[in-house]
């Protein structure tokens, strides 16, 4: 199912609208995502349907030859991470306010997650190479 959304930053200077927003919400346990944010990040599908309003306050980082992160520029907080290839956007689940619309359906880079935490849904789960097939195209 695809729900219409719209998000913002913690200070409002980025809104992201999400025409086609995915309410299976995964978790990625890549050793980045946990750096990046101190554990998995959590993600909607927003896929390439989406209008960002406030992107001068938005920094990039190309963190892989594949993909690219997205943080506000004032106050850190993260946006998504955006595969180059496909111009798909993986957007914060945290960003929209959701309360009960979301389903816990998938886990990504399964093999690098650590085992001092774990979920108790049933998820489909998927390595971390099997996740760059299917992404980078390679």
């Amino acid at each position: 199912m695809t729900i219409e959304a719209t998000g913002s930053c913690l200070c409002g200077a980025v809104m992201i609208e999400a025409k086609q927003l995915s309410n299976l919400m995964g978790a990625c346990h890549c050793s980045m995502c946990r750096q990046w944010g101190g554990g998995p990040f959590f993600a909607l599908d927003g896929q390439q349907d989406i209008v960002i309003k406030g992107s001068e306050n938005i920094s990039l980082f190309a963190s892989s030859e594949w993909a690219e992160r997205a943080f506000c520029s004032t106050c850190g907080t993260h946006l998504f991470y955006r595969f180059k290839q496909t111009n798909q956007h993986m957007l914060s689940a945290g960003l929209f306010g959701f309360d009960n619309e979301l389903e816990f359906d998938h886990q990504i880079f399964i093999d690098d997650k650590p085992s001092y935490y774990c979920f108790a849904d049933e998820t489909q789960n998927l390595t971390g190479a099997e996740v760059i097939a299917a992404f980078s195209g390679k």
